[in-house]
C-alpha cells in the first residue's frame, strides 16, 4: 500500500515548534498500516525537520538560542539579497535536514516516549510550510 499527500503547516514564528499532532492528524491512513514507514519531506530550504524532546518547551528555546549563536544573522554572507535571516536559514536547514523516515507498526508511528517532530522555522517570516508525506506499508 502506498499513500502520498501534501500537508500544509500553518505559518509559525521563528524558532522550533512541536508539530507532531499537526502532521499526524493530517494522515489518518497511518491507522490502517500493520507495518511500514512514513517519509516526510519539507519542501523548503530555509526551515528544517528534526526529532527531539516532545515535552519540555525550554529544549526548543535552548535549541533556537544555540543556533542563533552558532549561525548568526549578522555574519558576512554573499547571499544577502533576501534578508539577513535568509542565508543563516539555509545553513540551519542543511545542518538539521528536511526529511525524516519513521517506522509504522500496528497503526502508529513508532516514536520514542519523549520524541516529537519539530519544525525548525529559521526565517522571521517563512510563511506556511509544505510537507510531502509518503506512506509505504502493509495494510492491517
Amino acid at each position: 500500500m502506498w499513500v502520498q499527500k501534501t500537508i500544509q503547516l500553518k505559518e509559525k514564528k521563528r524558532g522550533f515548534h512541536l508539530v507532531t499532532d499537526e502532521i499526524l492528524s493530517a494522515i489518518p491512513e497511518i491507522a490502517s498500516i500493520k507495518v511500514g514507514q512514513l517519509q516526510l519531506l519539507l519542501q523548503h530550504t530555509s526551515a528544517s525537520l528534526t526529532l527531539n524532546e516532545n515535552c519540555d518547551q525550554t529544549v526548543r528555546a535552548d535549541m533556537e538560542q544555540h543556533f542563533l549563536r552558532t549561525v548568526p544573522d549578522n555574519a558576512v554572507y554573499q547571499h544577502d539579497y533576501e534578508g539577513a535571516d535568509d542565508m543563516p536559514a539555509h545553513i540551519k536547514s542543511s545542518l538539521l535536514g528536511v526529511s525524516l523516515l519513521l517506522p509504522i507498526s500496528r497503526g502508529k508511528v513508532m516514536l520514542g516516549t519523549w520524541q516529537g517532530i519539530w519544525l525548525g522555522e529559521h526565517r522571521f517570516h517563512g510563511g506556511g510550510r509544505r510537507i510531502i508525506a509518503t506512506i509505504q506499508g502493509e495494510s492491517r
